[in-house]
């Protein structure tokens, strides 16, 4: 059984927004990794099953992270490892804040 999830709408970072013109995008497959946004963090979910007519994966929790990229077990009242169906229209581009060590360092340089 799957967790029920309520995804952060993707926003600008939408991979349906980019993809929805082109016609040589695939949908996901088993063992594909996809990210999404839930409350705040960056959800990785490794695709076991995709069903094409809901436009949905399902798969485990693989990683989740915050902007910066630090690992979390669990946030909120999800865990790596849970079950959980994630629709396409959900799907995000990640991207990654600045370090604010990195910039320190390279305002060093």
């Amino acid at each position: 059984m799957h967790k029920h999830i309520e995804w952060d709408e993707p926003g600008s970072a939408s991979i349906a927004a980019l993809f929805k013109d082109d016609p040589e995008h695939t949908p996901p497959y088993p063992g594909a990794v996809l990210s999404a946004r839930y409350q705040g963090r960056i959800v990785r979910v490794k695709v076991e099953a995709y069903r094409e007519e809901d436009a949905v994966s399902i798969g485990s929790v693989a990683a989740i992270l915050d902007q910066r990229g630090h690992r979390f077990q669990s946030h909120q009242n999800l865990n790596v490892g849970d079950m959980v169906r994630l629709p396409d229209d959900k799907r995000a581009i990640e991207r990654w804040e600045e370090d604010e060590d990195e910039d320190e360092d390279e305002e060093k340089e």
